[in-house]
């Protein structure tokens, strides 16, 4: 039986088993935890338990940024494929992939397609690029490939060539970021096309939430389904975790897979917080090769959900992200993160693209300025609008901004950058 049927506690004890053998090959392999250890005077051999992490030092990106080779536990000629982050919170770090660490992303993308339903003999159109070093294209592939299912690669953008390509190889599912799925309803409307009659039944949405935390739809959720009455699957990933946190069709947070990674959620003190409340999502990776990695923190908030879900896995769950930890903002006297933000933005029909710049101000708390690219000219004021959404949707208004939809895309889309950037942190300690 696949480990995530079996009980919490069965579970628990296989994570120990695995852990105990990660364990010992960083301090047999890496030069890094090596040090580690030593410096902290750890007996790996004393860590029994997931609890007993606690008695380790977290791994923080610095840590790969500044001492990046020490982190490789094998020789460089086993290296098949490099890859690097997409630098969201920082300089780009690079990750060198074994033969076996190629192998396990495509044993943890199955198991993520299983978990949304797609089966042998399913068609997926890939709408992300596979190429520029990127992670994750590589590992949809791969795990297609594993899962016996057909793939498409178109890649990002253009939807002209998405719905040509959707007519005429009927793919049932496609992935891609869900805000590009209002670009191709667009044009699907402006173009003829009978999208609510075409051969996709399923959406796997990556790099942006559709859930809030009671795993209701969000804004962008609900518009994409209002007009388009599909599946909606979310995921969470990373290139550090080397690993998928994917829905099931009962839409109730991101299943773990037990045998790639250990997850701890901690609070301000650095310590576990309560399963159910908020707090960093700390990883340690279970299996990889070339560069594994102990107690990583991602910066990303959400919560553990222990309770079986209702597909009858037995594994935890992760609630849908609420942020960046780095990136929380406090807005006249109100604290939020942005995907709050871009939730307002996405849902309003009149913006085509958007930046949130935010800088320390004069009081103390934090400037927040919304530059807006309008794809028409709507017959009311849009700044007074969208501040009126921004105070219904979180109780606060930033100042907003509008600018020629070409300038808002110039930085939305820089050189050399994989993913588009819409927040800009200019605030003196993350400078």
């Amino acid at each position: 039986m696949d480990i995530e049927f079996k009980s919490a506690s069965q579970i628990k004890a296989f994570q120990e088993e695995l852990l105990h053998g990660q364990l010992r090959y960083l301090r047999d392999n890496s030069r890094y935890y090596r040090r580690m250890f030593d410096s902290y005077r750890i007996d790996v051999d004393k860590i029994l338990t997931i609890e007993d992490l606690q008695k380790i030092p977290f791994t923080e990106k610095k840590d790969l940024q500044l001492f990046n080779d020490d982190f490789l536990c094998c020789p460089k000629a086993k290296i098949v494929d490099y890859v690097t982050t997409s630098g969201t919170l920082g300089d780009p770090v690079t990750f060198g992939c074994t033969e076996k660490d190629l192998q396990r992303l495509a044993y943890n993308e199955k198991k993520s397609f299983e978990c949304a339903g797609v089966k042998p003999g399913d068609i997926v159109q890939l709408m992300t690029t596979i190429d520029k070093r990127f992670m994750a294209g590589l590992a949809y592939f791969l795990g297609i490939r594993e899962l016996g299912a057909s793939i498409i690669r178109v890649g990002n953008g253009i939807p002209e060539l998405q719905w040509d390509t959707i007519q005429r190889l009927k793919p049932d599912t496609i992935m891609c970021v869900p805000s590009f799925i209002l670009r191709l309803i667009q044009y699907a409307e402006e173009h003829g096309i009978d999208y609510r009659n075409s051969s996709i039944r399923r959406i796997i949405g990556i790099g942006e939430g559709l859930r809030e935390q009671d795993f209701s739809l969000n804004l962008l959720g609900r518009r994409i389904k209002e007009k388009w009455d599909v599946e909606l699957f979310a995921t969470y990933s990373s290139t550090e975790m080397g690993a998928t946190f994917s829905e099931c069709p009962c839409g109730c947070g991101g299943h773990v897979h037990p045998e790639l990674i250990i997850v701890e959620i901690i609070g301000e003190d650095n310590l576990p917080v309560p399963d159910g409340d908020v707090g960093e999502i700390v990883v340690t990776t279970l299996g990889v090769e070339g560069m594994p990695l102990l107690r990583f923190r991602t910066g990303d908030m959400a919560a553990k959900i222990t309770s079986q879900c209702g597909c009858g896995r037995r594994s935890y769950r992760l609630t849908p992200l609420v942020g960046r930890k780095n990136n929380m903002i406090k807005l006249k006297g109100t604290t939020l993160y942005p995907p709050a933000v871009n939730d307002v933005l996405d849902n309003t029909p009149y913006v085509e693209n958007y930046v949130v710049v935010v800088q320390d101000s004069d009081a103390g708390t934090d400037d927040v300025l919304v530059q807006v690219g309008l794809k028409f000219q709507p017959e009311f004021d849009p700044v007074k609008d969208l501040k009126d959404r921004f105070r219904s949707r979180i109780r606060v208004a930033p100042k907003v901004e509008i600018l020629p939809k070409e300038e808002v895309a110039r930085i939305n889309f820089p050189a050399k950058s994989r993913k588009p950037v819409k927040f800009i942190d200019k605030r003196a300690k993350h400078v």
